[in-house]
């Protein structure tokens, strides 16, 4: 146990002193989360962490100069494409919601999507707005890219976009696991090793480290969109306005008081149903063996309603998993988690 603490103090001593020696020089690393439904860029200027957001969606209103103007004047960040002016980031959803219509995403199922036209000039225009020019050529960039061992093709075309954007910027891009990113934010005082989930917006990505090495890997279909989408479908209302009613009032951890909330709780239990039940398979598959007791972390947007936690403990409860857990524990800050350890990942790549 002594020697345990001892090699947990040293590797906090040693992540200090990496942090001071990053503080002290030019170098600035950033990490990327780059998330369907949202992104997130995280940067170190100082021993802090600075975390920035925007929502990864548009929608297109028609071109006129009095419009372009107005939209200037309040700041609303947009540009023209054609007959349109392209309104991306947070006023998007405002507007969609505003004329009861569907934001567009540039993208899906937690990569690029490639039926969408708009797909990399809407995701430039975002990333244009948080990530900084590098300070000098070639700082280091980790950005998050999901599981994809059944979509290698569209993996491979995903990472290669968002790596050639990073690299016309000057930096030296390096893709993470959204998964990894996880574990390296979130458990440091576990060696790094665990299982990160990451609850997003297009997939729910889970990766179960040993000493921050990767040894399963994978990505459900069921997150956040999933669940707008079919709770809009049985009440009759629009993704997006499913989404922003999810995320202002959903609590989980009492009673449905409508149909439109029964619906919500009801789609959330299927997603934690499917997760749960997908990894305990995994793990059998995998015939690993693990005597010491896990810690699991859940992350990402869809796991922000309170009472989340309590339903996945419930849920792994009926459904044990072939290895000991230790702990279900919430990341420190859900919707920023990824991006700090894409950071953490940039920071011990330079």
């Amino acid at each position: 146990m002594e020697e345990r603490k001892d090699h947990l103090w040293k590797v906090a001593l040693d992540a200090e002193e990496r942090i001071e020696d990053l503080v002290k020089t030019a170098t600035s690393p950033v990490g990327v989360d780059v998330g369907t439904s949202k992104i997130v860029v995280a940067l170190r200027r100082t021993k802090d962490v600075d975390t920035s957001a925007q929502i990864n969606a548009f929608i297109p209103v028609p071109y006129s100069r009095f419009t372009e103007s107005t939209l200037t004047q309040n700041a609303i960040a947009h540009y023209r494409e054609d007959d349109d002016l392209i309104v991306y980031g947070t006023a998007a959803e405002r507007f969609a919601n505003l004329f009861n219509a569907e934001t567009r995403r540039p993208m899906a199922d937690g990569m690029v999507n490639p039926k969408e036209k708009l797909a990399m000039p809407v995701l430039e225009a975002i990333l244009g707005g948080l990530v900084p020019k590098p300070r000098t050529q070639g700082e280091i960039m980790a950005f998050s890219v999901p599981a994809g061992e059944d979509r290698e093709a569209a993996l491979t075309y995903h990472e290669a976009m968002l790596r050639q954007y990073f690299e016309s910027l000057g930096y030296t891009a390096r893709p993470i696991n959204e998964g990894v990113a996880v574990i390296f934010s979130e458990l440091e005082d576990h060696n790094f090793t665990g299982i990160g989930i990451s609850c997003g917006g297009g997939m729910t990505n889970v990766t179960l480290a040993h000493l921050s090495i990767p040894f399963i890997m994978f990505a459900i279909p069921k997150a956040g969109d999933y669940i707008d989408h079919s709770v809009g479908m049985v009440v009759n209302e629009h993704a997006t306005r499913v989404k922003i009613v999810k995320e202002e009032n959903l609590d989980l951890s009492r009673p449905p008081r409508d149909k439109f909330d029964r619906a919500l709780h009801i789609y959330y239990q299927d997603l934690v149903e499917t997760l749960v039940e997908t990894l305990r398979q995994r793990i059998v598959k995998s015939e690993r063996k693990s005597e010491r007791p896990m810690p699991i972390v859940l992350s990402g947007g869809t796991s922000r309603p309170r009472g989340f936690k309590d339903l996945f403990e419930k849920t792994l409860n009926t459904r044990p998993l072939p290895m000991p857990i230790s702990e279900v524990r919430l990341a420190r800050d859900p919707l920023t988690a990824t991006a700090r350890g894409a950071l953490i990942a940039a920071m011990y790549e330079r």
